[in-house]
């Protein structure tokens, strides 16, 4: 008999041995669609489980060159300088568990162990994960992707009915201007140095750019019309989170969905350990640890608030 299950008896024991583990099996595998983070930001388990911090070096090349002699000393120097940035890792944990007499009822009914706990465990971290991933945590400096650091805002133009900045006081035409202006903005400001390829926007404003036509002559929606004839941006993508965003107010986001621009640190994912007694209860802890997003190109990234 396992001595960790002393108030089973030996086939119980083995029973309930067998069905945790089916458990964990078919919790890991349960898909969350809804959770974007992990489809939206490109994931990286580099740093290793074992990471309290995760450092990044970033190098600038300077110097210049000019016209020389044939005899030249005095020749102008190049070099290349360093930045050393440490973002933090921290762990996300939960529990979920069974008593004893719900595995005996389990055996004796011949019926697996209630999944729906070990789903609801999973879920719960991950969803934890999914939202420092979008807004970061401030209490243990984790950044998420709307709050990361030096990233460019676009001021949205308030030519709408009334000075209104919000799209539903705005012209098919004057919607377009708005997502070709953040869009256009990375490009523009680092000399095409960043280039970005998607572009999220607030469920509500997606539905619109999605269902509104271009004009009254035009049998194409306006966000078929902006993916068509936009040269960056190949993605539009609805998203829950975009809604609080920015103070409450929606806006525009684009950035280049590139694991050299920005990576969402997942050093340990969700992971389960052995059951725990306790009193009559078996405890299964769980545990997974984040580094939240980093953004390593900030002007790769651009947005406007207040559509």
């Amino acid at each position: 008999m396992n001595k960790r299950f002393v108030n089973l008896d030996a086939d119980e024991s083995i029973f309930f041995e067998r069905e945790l583990e089916s458990v964990k099996s078919k919790s890991y595998d349960v898909q969350y669609p809804e959770l974007m983070a992990r489809k939206l930001i490109p994931v990286s388990s580099e740093a290793g489980n074992g990471a309290e911090t995760i450092k990044y070096e970033q190098y600038d090349m300077v110097g210049m060159a000019k016209i020389i002699s044939n005899y030249a000393h005095d020749l102008p120097r190049a070099d290349v300088k360093g930045k050393e940035f440490i973002s933090p890792v921290r762990s996300i944990g939960d529990a979920y568990g069974y008593n004893v007499q719900e595995v005996r009822a389990a055996k004796m009914a011949g019926k697996p162990l209630e999944q729906r706990r070990a789903n609801a465990a999973k879920k719960a971290a991950m969803e934890l994960e999914n939202k420092i991933a979008f807004f970061g945590d401030a209490e243990t400096g984790l950044k998420g992707l709307f709050t990361a650091p030096n990233i460019t805002e676009v001021t949205i133009p308030n030519d709408g009915t009334g000075s209104s900045k919000l799209w539903s006081a705005k012209t098919p035409a004057q919607i377009l201007r708005d997502m070709n202006l953040v869009a256009n903005s990375v490009s523009e400001l680092t000399k095409m140095m960043e280039i970005p390829d998607t572009m999220l926007l607030p469920v509500a404003r997606f539905n619109y750019v999605n269902s509104t036509a271009r004009s009254d002559q035009s049998d194409k929606t306006i966000l078929k019309y902006f993916l068509e004839n936009q040269a960056y941006i190949k993605n539009v993508q609805p998203v829950n989170e975009m809604a609080a965003a920015f103070g409450g107010l929606e806006g525009i986001f684009v950035y280049k969905r590139d694991p050299d621009k920005l990576t969402l640190e997942i050093p340990q994912d969700f992971e389960q350990f052995p059951a725990q007694e306790r009193g009559l209860e078996f405890v299964v802890p769980c545990h997974m640890r984040t580094g939240g997003v980093i953004v390593y190109y900030p002007l790769s990234i651009a947005f406007g608030k207040g559509i």
